[in-house]
Order: C-alpha cells, then sequence, then structure tokens
C-alpha cells in the first residue's frame, strides 16, 4: 500500500503509517502538481489543506482512503469520495479539549482586555484606569452546537460558576443534563447569554446563521466568540455591530483565511487569532495518531 501525506502530520503518526505502508510526504502543492502526484497512491492524508475536490479524486486513480488530521472535512468533496468507494476519515475528538480551552483564552483576554493591556503597556501608556474588566462567575455562556467542544464548555463553565444554555438541532437534553446547562431555543440563548460561543459545522443551513437580525437581538456588549468555521458569522454584519457598539467579538476563524481584506481587523473591541484553537503539541499527536490508525483500518478492508 502507498500513502501519500499531502500536510503535515506529527511524526507518531507518520510512524504509524511507516509500520503498515509505504509513505511519502509533499506539503503546500498546487493543484496541477497535486494532480500529477496522486496517481498510484491508496491513500492521501490532508488537513485544512489541500482542497480534494473531484478532479484530484479523478487522478487519483488507485485511491480507497482519504484522511483528514483534524475535524471538518469542507475540504474534501465527501459526496464523490463516496460515490466513487472512498472512504473518508477524520479525527473530531483529537482537539477537543483544546479547542475549549481557546474558547476560555478568548473570552479572558476579551473580558480583562489582556491585548489591549499588553500593547499599551509595550508603547510606554499605563492606562490602569481604563482597563475595567468583568467577571464570569454567575454570567451566562450560550452555547450553539452542543456536541463534543460545545459541552466540553459546558463542563468548564461549571468550575466558573456560571449559568450555562445551550441549543442545538439535534437532541441534547441528556448530555446538557449531565453537564448542568439548560436547553432553549436559538432566539432565547441569543436575548440571555452574555457570551455566546459557536460549534457548528459550516452547511449550507449554518452559513451566516449569525448576521443582521441574530447581532440585533443580542445583549449590548454581548461577546461572541467563534472558533468554529468563519462563514459562520456574516462578518460585514458583525463589522457593523462592532462599529455600533452593539456587541463584542472573539474570532479564531473567518470567512477567508487568512483575513487580509477583512475590515475584522480594524473593528474595534474585538480579538483575533489566526485560527490555532487545534494548534497544541497535544491535539496534534493525537489527531496524527488517530488518523493514521484509521486511514490503515481503512486500507485492511481492501
Amino acid at each position: 500500500m502507498k500513502i501519500l501525506v499531502l500536510a503535515k502530520l506529527h511524526p507518531e503518526g507518520v510512524r504509524v503509517l511507516r509500520e503498515h505502508a509505504e509513505v511519502e510526504e509533499a506539503y503546500d502543492l498546487e493543484e496541477e502538481e497535486l494532480l500529477k502526484r496522486v496517481p498510484g497512491y491508496d491513500a492521501v492524508i490532508v488537513r485544512s489543506k489541500p482542497r480534494i475536490t473531484q478532479k484530484v479524486i479523478d487522478a487519483a486513480t488507485d485511491l480507497k482512503a482519504i484522511g483528514r488530521a483534524g475535524v471538518g472535512l469542507d475540504n474534501i468533496d465527501v459526496e464523490y469520495a463516496k460515490s466513487r468507494h472512498i472512504k473518508v476519515v477524520n479525527t473530531p475528538e483529537a482537539s477537543t479539549e483544546s479547542v475549549a480551552e481557546h474558547v476560555f483564552a478568548l473570552l479572558l483576554s476579551k473580558v480583562r482586555d489582556i491585548p489591549r493591556a499588553d500593547q499599551a503597556l509595550r508603547e510606554g501608556k499605563w492606562i490602569k484606569k481604563q482597563l475595567m474588566g468583568q467577571e464570569l462567575f454567575g454570567k451566562t455562556l450560550g452555547i450553539i452546537g452542543f456536541g463534543r467542544i460545545g459541552s466540553r464548555l459546558g463542563e468548564i463553565a461549571q468550575g466558573f460558576k456560571m449559568v450555562v444554555l445551550a441549543y442545538d438541532v439535534i437532541d441534547i437534553s441528556q448530555r446538557a443534563l449531565e453537564v448542568g446547562a439548560e436547553v432553549v431555543t436559538l432566539e432565547t440563548l441569543l436575548q440571555k447569554s452574555d457570551f455566546i460561543t459557536l460549534h457548528v459545522p459550516l452547511l449550507p443551513s449554518t452559513r451566516d446563521m449569525i448576521s443582521e437580525k441574530e447581532l440585533s437581538i443580542m445583549k449590548t456588549g454581548a461577546i461572541l466568540i467563534n472558533t468554529s468555521r468563519g462563514g459562520i458569522i456574516n462578518e460585514k454584519a458583525l463589522f457593523a455591530a462592532l462599529t455600533a457598539g452593539k456587541v463584542q467579538a472573539a474570532l479564531d476563524v473567518f470567512e477567508q483565511e487568512p483575513p487580509t481584506e477583512s475590515p475584522l481587523l480594524t473593528a474595534p473591541a474585538i480579538v483575533l487569532t489566526p485560527h490555532i484553537a487545534g494548534s497544541t503539541e497535544e491535539a496534534q499527536e493525537k489527531a496524527g495518531i488517530e488518523v493514521a490508525h484509521k486511514i490503515v483500518e481503512a486500507l485492511s478492508t481492501f
């Protein structure tokens, strides 16, 4: 069996693969290079890049499995792969803890204005009187999408003695009961939450899930956090709401990445990080090992 690793994978993951197959690594390939490279391989492994499109799948004449070291599959044409009887696997549990912790890193950075405090101090400014923060204790955290990451956030929030509201399109009543969260409608969550965090996949039904209407019914000054996918928030609407002082935000993901043209780069009341919620040593090791085992298992059925 031959496996092509198209994005940097943790060495332990590569080691697992090499125990079972011939492995080649090739990073940062443009599509034309990728089309020339994939023929003859039984499996490919990617991260958020490159895109495995129908054209790439057609070029990969021996392809039997596609592995994504991460959660989202939006860079893979999953339906077309299935139509060709190609197995697609990912690692949804590997980054749960890292992403959940990053949400709280963003939240605490925002409520205590840490980036602004750091920058001012480096510039020789002592702006202590301007930096009045908030406590998390007793505040309401609204979690949209109560799966692995969302429910883990609920558990962490309990440690801060927060009130947790949860919304999902599926039945989450049992998990919410275990965590101590109250299941509510999306509208109720938006209206009552001091902080709102998004944990849903990017689908046609979730694109622009948070736009003018949703922002308008949020509490004035509420903080919106997104570590899932950028297209879930309408960035033009968010920019307008930030500029008007309606809401605040903390984002790790953007409609276009890197967001070089995004007006959010100059918006007030926002903290930004470059899609690093899952970027911890622990998460990357787990993702690499997990995707390697899943690819080996998938190939063993042929």
